[in-house]
């Protein structure tokens, strides 16, 4: 690839922009902040707690280190630059702060303290039967699909499958590998509205029809994080699961349901929070899960009064209601667009195939 001058200054202006978003020296502060306080916990024989410190120093260091590589190594290339000479030097030299300055970029994208989790996600069908519940399942298989693309652990912890086809709602778990991180980062993205448009396979005179269905993400916090539950305000339903698993399962109530009234601490605003769940034969280890989630949400919703506090709404997960929609699937038109950033994918084939890259892309750099 031959670079030409406007090449080189478009990755400079790039540069520039990085540099001025970042506070170089504060970030050396956190550094060696988080190296005091690692050290701290490892004499302390805090080795977990200090394990996950020094992860968060080599990442900032990484980070410190790639921002002056690109700064240092634009300055050296514009230097140069009238040297026809060389032009094969700063071709390469070009290659390489590209590809720094994105590895940079996508790093900086998951900054949020939740980002780095594990997460939940909730599939729900909106109002119309069984073809809403047709669309949630479709949404169900598009999301296992992306997440085992991935190289992400995906597992369906609860599912109220409809009446002829489909569910009602469902539950995933995805979690982080050794090659795949930031599983809350990814997927946060995805909470809203999806409408679904096409000539309904169940409707005899093959009317064009439209159903809706609602994704919340959750992250999953671990045992070093304590969320504090009033237990005055926590019930359970206890009901028999269906599906494989033996007698036991079908003939004991081994599923859970929790529901915990919470209240807003600012508007005083209540709202009922269910949490099902039936992933083990064991009703202890079900109600143990149930409440590990629950804790999750509540966490997720203290996260959001800290976002809004900061002024960081695009960060933020609002409310789900049935008219915020964030993408149409439009099957007789052959289009899948992201109504927050415009984006369109002439093939929803693959995009409920699970590839959604396109989309979780063009929300990060919106």
């Amino acid at each position: 690839m031959k670079v030409t001058k406007e090449d080189i200054y478009r990755l400079n202006d790039n540069i520039n922009e990085l540099k001025n978003s970042i506070d170089i020296e504060k970030l050396k502060i956190e550094i060696e902040e988080l190296k005091l306080h690692a050290n701290a916990a490892s004499s302390n024989q805090q080795f977990e707690d200090a394990g996950k410190l020094y992860q968060q120093v080599k990442e900032k260091e990484t980070l410190y280190n790639k921002i002056n590589t690109l700064i240092s190594g634009i300055n050296d290339i514009i230097d140069v630059l009238p040297d026809e000479s060389i032009h094969d030097i700063i071709d390469d030299s070009y290659t390489e702060l590209y590809d720094i300055l994105q590895d940079v970029k996508q790093s900086m994208r998951f900054t949020d303290e939740a980002d780095c989790m594990d997460c939940i996600l909730k599939i729900t069908a909106g109002a119309g039967g069984t073809e809403a519940q047709d669309w949630a399942s479709m949404v169900l298989r598009m999301y296992i699909m992306y997440c085992q693309t991935h190289n992400y652990n995906v597992e369906v912890i609860y599912s109220d499958t409809g009446g002829i086809t489909g569910i009602k709602t469902a539950t995933i778990r995805v979690e982080n590998t050794a090659t795949a991180t930031n599983a809350y980062g990814h997927l946060k993205s995805e909470t809203g509205i999806h409408r679904l448009v096409r000539v309904s396979p169940y409707n005899a005179q093959g009317k064009r029809m439209t159903s809706f269905a609602s994704v919340f993400v959750t992250p999953l916090i671990d045992d070093s994080i304590h969320v504090e539950i009033d237990e005055s305000k926590l019930s359970w339903d206890y009901f028999r699961s269906g599906g494989a698993g033996g007698q036991n399962v079908n003939k004991v109530e081994t599923g859970v349901r929790a529901r915990y009234m919470y209240t807003d601490p600012d508007t005083g605003e209540t709202e009922e929070i269910l949490v099902e769940n039936t992933e083990d034969r064991k009703q202890g280890q079900n109600k143990d899960n149930a409440l590990r989630i629950l804790e999750s949400i509540l966490y997720n919703k203290a996260l959001e009064k800290k976002r809004e506090k900061q002024r960081k709404i695009e960060d933020s997960k609002k409310k789900i209601e049935w008219g915020s929609q964030i993408r149409s699937y439009v099957l007789d038109d052959s289009r899948v667009k992201d109504h927050r950033t415009g984006i369109v994918n002439n093939n929803p084939t693959e995009v409920l195939n699970g590839k959604l890259d396109k989309f979780i892309e063009a929300y990060y750099n919106y």
